[in-house]
Parts: structure tokens; C-alpha cells; sequence
């Protein structure tokens, strides 16, 4: 992974294909680099279902080992859980061993520093340096070499922390889980029974292999098809997001999640700073919703990172993304999906309206389509001044009642081009507009 020269760490760790280009070996010099860092130990681990997941935990274990600090097992455990139990716990630094909504084949490695906070770019740079570096690495002998230390009671002081943060029963609600076949698939189901509500859940028997196959907070289409006027909750590999199914049996993505929220701790006077951070992504009806509710909306780039710095810079304790991540920063340290599915159902309980009454209150979303753009160079989009002019003319007709947005792909050579408008129709017609310049110009 370290030969074609580009920076290492991605906007959410490192990704590549299991044994392939993410190897045990890798991982192993990857937790020697890291753990040289630290003055002492324990790092605390835990990764999602993927068969691959056990071999590079106990690679990069034994990495930080071999250099001398020990490392805190937690096994099978929800990322929002390892930023907790990280944070909660004394460990100097937390690992997260998951590839999120990413297929089976695919696997990641996540930093957090000792409060659940994603490491900085600062820090995972100093982590490549050391790592491009090689050795000679200090690596003691005897009493001093770090071992493994077993955490089974974790995935119950998790619970404990989401069924606390409560102050509600969900007794009453009727609710479906799509556990994914990852992370959540003991974690979730634990937490609804606890708080009362009547469950059925769906892809919690993973093989090591069927993790986001066909279910999860990706395929929302699988629990709305098993939903039956329930409430659906959807999470990912590693339960990080979640996208919700309502009565209906429509999908609620972030937007519609995190603008139902916004609306009830407003007001509710809960709103710290009035402020609700989201992303480029966010769709227009999402921004109207803010507007009437008097909650400014700050923008950051996509990728949670970014909306956890926003918040952090402007005192906001509630953001997310429309692919599902909602932080609650009073809370907790990162998006955690759980977490996000126990307040959604807080405001059912408390309200006493459904969910589909509560996001026809809130939130008119704007048909949005997007189109992938496979180019020769995603860096030349700024220079391709016909492709702007484009846009120009396609922001002309839509005025008020629309907006487009085009960037480049941080990781394949890719343009997204995005087009809202009031119509279905309308937004297709000039998605594809832009779309076949990009392709002509770019292509």
C-alpha cells in the first residue's frame, strides 16, 4: 500500500482489499509505527464481522506488542462502542478494524487518539513518515514485550452507556432492525429490548462473509420490503449510520433523520448554539427546513471528519451527513448509528406522532440525482471551462428551486455531478446534461 506514493490515510482511515493490498504484514509495521508513539499503552481494539477482520486485528496487535504496548481486545464491537469504550476507559488509543459499508472483501483501519476522536491529519501523517521509514524499530525484550488483554464485559458497558443516555421507554413502538450481518448485529437489538420497544431483526447471523450483502443502511429496499407499517432501522458494517424506513416504507436518509431532530431539541431549548452542521451534500430541502425552523446551518465538505470539525469550530452539538452519520457531540465522539436510531425513536415516543408524520412536518426533500463521471484527470475539473459554463447555464433555469454541485472524487478518477430540482423529471434531464459534457470534455 505504500508504493504508488500517494498519502496513506483516506478521510476514514485506511482501505484496500484484505490480504491483498491490506496484509497482515502491513498491518503489523502499521501498529509498530504507531505504538512507537506512544509513551505507554493500551491501545484498545476492535473490529466488525468480516472474516478478514480477526487476522489483521491480531496483526496490528502485534505490532504495537513488539514495540512494547499492550492492547485491550474488545472483539466484535460497533465503531461509535470502540470510540466510547476508548474514551471511557484510559486507553491511549483506540483502533476501529472495519471497512464500514464496504463488501466483504474489503477491510480498513481506523486511529482514534484517547478522547474517540478520529486522529488528526497531523498525527496520521507522523504515523506514515514513521511507517515509510521502516525499521530499525525499538523493539524491547523479555517483561517489556506488550501483550493482549481480554475485554469480554465490553460489549455490556456499551449497552449500558446507549440504554442510559435515554430518558425514554420505547414501549409502544413497533419497530424492525437490519443489523446488517456486521457490527451491530448484538449490540442493537440489546439496547431496543432493554428500552421496551417490540423488535424484529433481520441480518444478525454473519458468516464472515454476507456483512452489507444485499441488507444494511446500503440496500434500504431490504427492510422496507419486511417493514409492514413498522418503523425500519438500517445500520452498516460497523453500525456507524443509519438510514431509517418509515411507515410508508420509504427511506429517511440523514437529512430527513437529522432535520426531525434539529426541530425537536429546538424546541425544546436543547439546540446548543442553534446551530446544525451538514455537508455539501445536504439536500435543498433540507436547508429550506433549517431556514423556517430559524437554525442556521453550517456546510462542511463530505466526510464525517469534516462535520465533527465544523461542529467543534462553531459549538454545534448535533450534525450529519445524508449518507446516514449523525453526531451527537454531547454525547458522543463520532457518529454512531445505534445512538442515532435510540434518539429518532426518542422523538416518536415523546411526540406520540409517527415517523411518517414527523418528516411530512419537517422536511419536503428535492428529487436529487447524482451521476458518476469516469474521467482521464478528476484534478482538471477546474480548468474545464466549458463543463462551468454549463453549470452556470443549468443554476440559470433553476433559480431558487434547485442547485447543482460538481466535485472531484478524492479517490478514483471520478466527477460527481449532483442536480436538485422541483421535479423528478427536471432533475434527471439536466443531471444527464451535465453529466455528457463532463464526459465529452473530461472523458
Amino acid at each position: 500500500m505504500l508504493k504508488d506514493g500517494r498519502r496513506l490515510f483516506g478521510t476514514d482511515g485506511i482501505r484496500g482489499v484484505a490480504n491483498a493490498a491490506l496484509t497482515p504484514e502491513f498491518a503489523l509495521s502499521l501498529g509498530r509505527a504507531a505504538g512507537e508513539m506512544l509513551r505507554h499503552g493500551p491501545v484498545l481494539v476492535g473490529r466488525d464481522t468480516r472474516r478478514s477482520g480477526e487476522m489483521l486485528s491480531a496483526a496490528i496487535q502485534a505490532g504495537f506488542h513488539s514495540v512494547g504496548i499492550d492492547t485491550s481486545d474488545v472483539g466484535v464491537m460497533p465503531s461509535g462502542g470502540i470510540a466510547h469504550l476508548t474514551a471511557t476507559s484510559g486507553a491511549m488509543m483506540g483502533i476501529v478494524i472495519s471497512a464500514s459499508h464496504n463488501p466483504a472483501p474489503d477491510n480498513g483501519i481506523k486511529f482514534l487518539d484517547e478522547a474517540g476522536f478520529k486522529l488528526s491529519d497531523d498525527h496520521e501523517d507522523r504515523i506514515e513518515q514513521r511507517l515509510r521509514a521502516g525499521g530499525p524499530w525499538k523493539l524491547p525484550i523479555g517483561d517489556l514485550v506488550g501483550t493482549r488483554l481480554s475485554n469480554p464485559a465490553a460489549i455490556d458497558k456499551y449497552v449500558d452507556f446507549l440504554v442510559g443516555s435515554s430518558g425514554y421507554s420505547m414501549r409502544g413502538i413497533n419497530a424492525v432492525l437490519d443489523c446488517a450481518n456486521g457490527a451491530a448485529y448484538k449490540v442493537a437489538p440489546a439496547v431496543f429490548r432493554r428500552l421496551k420497544c417490540d423488535i424484529e431483526v433481520f441480518a444478525d447471523h454473519p458468516d464472515g462473509t454476507n456483512i452489507n450483502d444485499g441488507v444494511g443502511a446500503t440496500h434500504p429496499e431490504f427492510l422496507a420490503g419486511h417493514a409492514n407499517g413498522r418503523i425500519g432501522l438500517c445500520f452498516d458494517g460497523d453500525a456507524d449510520r443509519l438510514i431509517a424506513i418509515d411507515e410508508d416504507g420509504l427511506p429517511a436518509n440523514g437529512d430527513v433523520v437529522l432535520a426531525i431532530i434539529a426541530r425537536h431539541l429546538k424546541e425544546r431549548g436543547k439546540l446548543t448554539s442553534n446551530v446544525v452542521v451538514s455537508t455539501v451534500m445536504a439536500n435543498l430541502g433540507f436547508h429550506k427546513a433549517m431556514q423556517r425552523l430559524g437554525i442556521e446551518v453550517v456546510t462542511a465538505r463530505v466526510g464525517d471528519r469534516y462535520v465533527l470539525e465544523a461542529m467543534k469550530e462553531t459549538g454545534a452539538i448535533l450534525g450529519g451527513e445524508q449518507s446516514g452519520h449523525v453526531i451527537f457531540l454531547d454525547t458522543l465522539p463520532t457518529g454512531d448509528g445505534i445512538l442515532t436510531a435510540v434518539r429518532l425513536s426518542e422523538v416518536v415516543a415523546s411526540t406520540g406522532r409517527e415517523l411518517r408524520e414527523l418528516r411530512a412536518e419537517v422536511i419536503t426533500e428535492y428529487p436529487q440525482i447524482l451521476r458518476n463521471v469516469r474521467v482521464a484527470d478528476s484534478g482538471a475539473l477546474n480548468d474545464c471551462e466549458a463543463l462551468w459554463a454549463a453549470v452556470e447555464h443549468v443554476e440559470d433555469r433553476l433559480g431558487d428551486e434547485g442547485r447543482v454541485l460538481v466535485r472531484a472524487s478524492g479517490t478514483e478518477p471520478l466527477v460527481r455531478v449532483m442536480v436538485e430540482a422541483a421535479t423528478r423529471d427536471d432533475a434527471l434531464a439536466m443531471a444527464d446534461e451535465l453529466a455528457t459534457v463532463a464526459r465529452n470534455e473530461m472523458g
